[in-house]
């Protein structure tokens, strides 16, 4: 039972990162692009450019100037959002693939190009 638990509590892997080019698959925001922006790996969820645009009240301060409506992105669920193949420029899965030198690397599915550099 407790082997269970703590399968429940780990975070999923990451095979999404900061900077990556992803595309949304289910949502109001369907099919839109975007960077994302930050990872939130513990909540499985990622902020991504341009999508899920919220208007957020904010109150005046010095750092933020004269407050007001803003508007900014809020994070999505990490498996409503594939990854960009950069050859095909369609999305893809990620797979993973240990090269000669031992490096882990991430690959794309779809083509098999190498993510990380």
């Amino acid at each position: 039972m407790a082997a269970a638990n703590q399968a429940a509590k780990r975070p999923p892997k990451r095979d999404i990162k900061k900077g990556d080019r992803v595309v949304v698959l289910t949502g109001r925001d369907r099919g839109k692009r975007g960077e994302v922006l930050k990872v939130m790996t513990r909540e499985a969820r990622v902020v991504v450019q341009g999508v899920m645009m919220v208007k957020k009240h904010e109150k005046p301060s010095p750092r933020t100037g004269g407050g007001g409506i803003v508007s900014k992105e809020a994070p999505i669920h990490i498996s409503n959002v594939a990854l960009i193949d950069p050859e095909t420029d369609r999305p893809t899965r990620v797979g993973r693939q240990v090269r000669g030198d031992g490096r882990k690397v991430r690959v794309a599915r779809r083509s098999g190009t190498v993510l990380d550099g």
